[in-house]
């Protein structure tokens, strides 16, 4: 069996557009993206010399790729205090989104007024829970308001972990836009 050889200088050409392409169906954010894959290659460089040719370059590289990935998730899930999802209320097409307990006053500092504005997004969010498809309420749900791990959302309802990601994100597609109508 040949060993593989590592080219550092010829990643780029070769493997950026894959690498790319790969990250931004995970994390659905082009800077991210792009931020991801520039931390693999990064981390490729440090450890050329762990790199034993027994697997692709490419396949090595993805393997790099996917920790960071993960790490970026759990960077963000490890933030204490803030919501997972992430709702796009901007008008603007290229908005990022804002987490919503941004969006939402503390609650130690609402008036009257404020309190009822809070009622009112908290009733206006479950009524666009409640017109997700089952499936998609259920894993958002567990997942950001139970707190749920990714694996025991999996094993309880029999999907991946690249499936509930797809739910989660089409979950809050969907409450984002109802939200707009609704809310905003």
């Amino acid at each position: 069996m040949t060993k593989e050889k590592i080219e550092p200088n010829k990643w780029i050409d070769r493997y950026a557009d894959y690498l790319f392409n790969y990250t931004i169906t995970r994390v659905n954010d082009r800077e991210i993206a792009q931020d991801l894959v520039q931390e693999t290659f990064f981390a490729g460089l440090k450890s050329m010399k762990n790199f034993k040719g027994e697997a692709s370059e490419r396949t090595w590289l993805v393997s790099i790729l996917k920790r960071k990935i993960i790490d970026h998730y759990r960077k963000i899930n490890s933030k204490k205090g803030q919501a997972e999802v992430r709702i796009n209320y901007n008008s603007s097409e290229e908005g990022e989104g804002d987490w919503l307990e941004e969006r939402v006053a503390d609650l130690s500092d609402l008036g009257a007024a404020g309190n009822m504005e809070n009622e009112e997004l908290g009733d206006a969010i479950n009524n666009c829970i409640s017109k997700l498809p089952e499936k998609q309420a259920a894993v958002f749900k567990m997942k950001t308001l139970q707190g749920y791990e990714t694996e025991t959302i999996c094993n309880e309802l029999d999907i991946t972990a690249s499936n509930l990601w797809v739910i989660i994100h089409r979950a809050r597609t969907a409450l984002a836009e109802c939200l707009e109508e609704n809310w905003f």
